[in-house]
């Protein structure tokens, strides 16, 4: 299996730096705009740090973006200074709205330069990072991704990084969990034009195929598109074992209700984005039985640093009933909440290591982000020479009796 998926990584990687014509280096960067001088990046000045809060907080991946950004807000209140060559810094967030929308995550990037960040956090959402990433590192200001799992986000980008594991590993991992449970064919149903969506269907696939199954079924959607019906028609017929279906929390909405009275008996099995309580409350009885694979589980107490973010997260989210509510009206700690914490917690960390330095900068921030090493929220964080954090290990989940319950731990090994 870990075979499989190296070779599977590979392949994508080489055939996105064909697509991306190279690598974004720091020696490079920058070097078109004449925004910022090549040698320093942004300056840390004053006695704030500037860090930046690139998220969608509406559109149809608004929900999840707004969990990412209570992970991230809980993380500031528990840690607002810092101390650097004896000054304590204030840290400030900036927060935008990239919109879930590529063009607007341009303009909403560019904003967060022109406010003098010198660091970014996000996006949940692939396709805006992707879109956004180039911005980011013509000014040489890193970006901490929480739970942008596609490949290109990081790939010839030396300024982003992240703290998830990535999509080649999330399809192979679901793909290994359907054979295990006697699957022998799937659906596929993807969202035209998402990096996210369709990278993930692709990466399952082959996976999938490669252990043996049969795709007996691959259909797509338009963005905003709500009637599945056809697509559902065509995929009954093909009677495949289980359905997998990455997509925004919004498309699973409408898609389960509509498969429950298409009649539908397969197996629908999901990915990250899945795991939010929006889907639980509007989809009702046509969500029982989903499986997903996330990052992290609450309940799981292997880990003190686990249970401590845990404990003060809810305590959080209960100071605050506007905190509730945007976190789906419960306090049920998400994944993708886990994750923004760790993505702040790891500009924050670098930011430490910056002390006895003699530039405090973007471009010296984004050096020490390379050498970080903590034990995270989400588990041990680190980075490797794509920026990627160094992750084998995904939770399963499967919604019961209402509720997100965790099934297993399941890795690429």
């Amino acid at each position: 299996m870990k075979k499989f998926l190296a070779l599977t990584l590979s392949a994508v990687l080489m055939l996105s730096l064909a697509a991306c014509g190279g690598n974004t280096s720091g020696d490079d960067a920058g070097d078109d705009t004449g925004a910022n001088d090549a040698a320093t990046g942004v300056a840390i000045e004053g006695d704030t740090i500037k860090i930046g809060v690139f998220e969608p907080t509406t559109g149809e991946n608004g929900g999840g973006g707004m969990q990412e950004v209570l992970g991230m807000r809980y993380a500031k209140e528990a840690n607002p200074t810092v101390d650097i060559n004896g000054t304590t810094y204030n840290i400030e967030l900036v927060e935008v709205d990239n919109q879930s929308d590529k063009t607007a995550a341009v303009t909403a990037a560019q904003s967060l330069i022109n406010s003098g960040v010198v660091a970014v956090l996000g996006s949940y959402g692939s396709g805006v990072s992707i879109a956004a990433g180039q911005t980011f590192a013509d000014a040489q200001v890193p970006a901490m991704g929480a739970s942008c799992t596609n490949p290109q986000v990081t790939l010839g980008n030396d300024f982003y990084f992240r703290t998830c594991f990535l999509d080649p590993f999330q399809g192979t991992v679901m793909a290994s969990y359907a054979i295990e449970q006697g699957y022998t064919t799937a659906a596929l149903i993807s969202q035209n034009g998402d990096d996210y969506s369709t990278g993930l269907a692709a990466f399952f696939q082959q996976a999938f195929e490669g252990m043996g199954g049969t795709i007996v079924a691959n259909e797509t959607y338009q963005t905003n598109e709500s009637d599945f019906n056809a697509i559902l028609t065509t995929i009954k017929a093909a009677n495949p074992d289980c359905i997998f279906a990455p997509s925004s929390i919004s498309t699973a909405t409408l898609l389960l209700p509509q498969a429950q009275a298409n009649g539908i008996t397969a197996q629908i099995i999901a990915s990250d984005t899945w795991e939010n309580e929006t889907i639980i409350s509007a989809a009702g009885s046509a969500a029982e039985g989903v499986a997903l694979s996330t990052f992290f589980d609450e309940h799981d107490e292997s880990s003190p640093v686990a249970k401590d973010f845990v404990e003060g997260f809810k305590a959080y989210l209960n100071s605050d009933p506007q905190n509730l509510t945007l976190n789906g009206g419960t306090d049920g700690v998400a994944a993708v909440s886990a994750l923004g914490y760790d993505a702040y917690m790891s500009i924050y960390e670098a930011l430490k290591a910056l002390d006895g330095a003699e530039n405090l900068n973007s471009l010296a921030l984004r050096d020490a982000l390379k050498t970080v090493s903590f034990d995270g929220v989400t588990g041990a964080i680190s980075f490797d020479e794509n920026g990627d954090a160094i992750k084998n290990v995904a939770y399963i989940k499967q919604i019961k009796d209402g509720k997100f319950n965790f099934l297993k731990t399941q890795s690429a090994e």
